[in-house]
């Protein structure tokens, strides 16, 4: 079954695709997939099986990444 307006299907709607993820946290797509690639971005769900399946992200997993990378000062990080 799929959501009409989007023909995405009911279970991903509310799921974001690379490019929604990083226009949600202001990241360029090919910076979130790098990130991904290095184990240092934001969770995220692969939609199917295979090395080609749809990669979607739940905002929540975003804003919870964003979180843990928040800094008060440079000396925080190295």
């Amino acid at each position: 079954m799929s959501n009409a307006a989007t023909s995405v299907p009911v279970q991903f709607a509310g799921y974001l695709t690379t490019s929604e993820a990083a226009r949600f946290v202001r990241l360029s797509p090919r910076t979130l997939e790098r990130l991904r690639v290095q184990g240092t971005g934001p969770r995220y769900i692969k939609a199917g099986p295979g090395k080609r399946a749809k990669v979607l992200y739940r905002p929540a997993d975003l804003r919870e990444w964003l979180e843990a990378t928040t800094f008060q000062s440079t000396a925080e990080y190295g």
